[in-house]
């Protein structure tokens, strides 16, 4: 069997695993069962981690040391089923950490998915820009903790008691605090309506 049949054997068995399988795999140390996992959850990780910390070498390094420790605290993790909370979690309070050390904030970079009638439109494409900029500049100017409610709801669809768990927290204080982040948000981008 040749190295990328092997490979691809390998990416099949992971798409039909569940998290609770491949995380007690891991635990019993499993390295595959564990980059099946890394490979999962890196992107919606990174993604948290670049909206929260504006720099994408940052989001990396958070990344990165969220999944080493991860893997080192692996065997206290309670339930399987627990992963995915516990990840979030995780990288969120990593980036919160980050954020609270360094104070001057940095600028937030957007995704921006060209369409195509941006190409079609130029002005059409130079308006979202602007928009995304826009916005990127309003997270910046949130609370690190409203920014993670609203980043982990609006973005990542989280559910406010996920939400509270992932911040140690209340649900009402979270309800509040994404309240607050609409209000400034919608404040802020009221031109572009």
């Amino acid at each position: 069997m040749s190295e990328e049949e092997r490979e691809r054997m390998v990416t099949q068995a992971e798409t039909v695993l569940d998290d609770a399988t491949l995380v007690a795999r891991s635990r019993d140390g499993d390295m595959q069962s564990y980059e099946a996992l890394v490979r999962r959850y890196q992107g919606p990780m990174y993604r948290l981690a670049l909206r929260m910390l504006g720099s994408s070498g940052d989001a990396e390094d958070a990344v990165q040391e969220v999944f080493l420790i991860v893997w080192r605290k692996l065997p206290q993790l309670q339930e399987d089923r627990a992963f995915v909370g516990w990840l979030y979690r995780t990288t969120t309070n990593r980036c919160l950490n980050v954020i609270r050390a360094r104070r001057p904030q940095a600028d937030v970079e957007l995704d921006e998915h060209e369409s195509t009638n941006t190409r079609t439109r130029p002005e059409h494409a130079a308006e979202v820009s602007e928009q995304m900029a826009a916005l990127g500049q309003a997270l910046t100017e949130l609370t690190p903790e409203q920014r993670a409610c609203w980043l982990l709801r609006e973005v990542h669809g989280r559910s406010y008691d996920e939400i509270a768990q992932t911040l140690g927290t209340t649900t009402q204080a979270v309800r509040g605090r994404i309240a607050r982040a609409r209000a400034q948000l919608a404040e802020v981008m009221a031109p572009w309506r």
